[in-house]
């Protein structure tokens, strides 16, 4: 598999932010089809846990079903968008390869898209029901989209990612690319 080059997330907790990937995001998110600022709002709200390989390591012998990468993604749902898009790799490159991790991420909020249906309750914009989605799964996310009121955890991951938007729109700033250095 051909890693881009995306570097690892620091080891030491709170040293870590999704900003840094804003490129990858931005190119990731235009080959799926998916907005960036969605993708980096769901990377901005999944950074709860530090994502340096070694520590995910370390939470995988603690707990052998947790999620990877810097995306979070759990096994079931990447086997379903590589087997649904053809990805090369496996499960466990998430945790060492951030742009992979973004990849999947990114293809796995077009599947979602794919299904949720054209009509859904007012209380939820597309993207939130799609992040909720990411979060809960498919089969929540066309709950919730049909008027289901999602649970505690459902309702804070929301709260985060209405709150994130921002982070998630000053990351993308000048459309992913560095900002040129400050002279004077």
């Amino acid at each position: 598999m051909d890693r881009e080059d995306a570097r690892k997330p620091p080891l030491r907790p709170g040293e870590y932010t999704p900003a840094d990937y804003a490129e990858v995001v931005v190119r990731h998110a235009r080959e799926a089809g998916v907005s960036p600022l969605l993708v980096m709002t769901v990377l901005h709200n999944e950074a709860y846990k530090p994502h340096h390989p070694l520590l995910e390591r370390l939470w995988q012998w603690w707990k052998p079903g947790a999620s990877f990468g810097v995306a979070n993604m759990h096994r079931a749902t990447f086997e379903q968008v590589r087997r649904t898009h053809g990805l090369p790799g496996r499960w466990q490159d998430l945790r060492d390869d951030p742009a992979f991790a973004i990849r999947a991420a990114a293809l796995h909020l077009k599947d979602l898209d794919r299904s949720l249906p054209p009509r859904h309750v007012r209380r939820y914009t597309r993207e939130e029901l799609l992040a909720l989605g990411y979060n809960t799964g498919e089969r929540n996310m066309r709950a919730f989209a049909r008027g289901v009121p999602p649970g505690p955890m459902a309702r804070s991951y929301l709260r985060r990612f209405r709150t994130n938007r921002r982070l998630a729109a000053e990351s993308l700033a000048d459309d992913g690319r560095p900002s040129p250095p400050l002279t004077g």
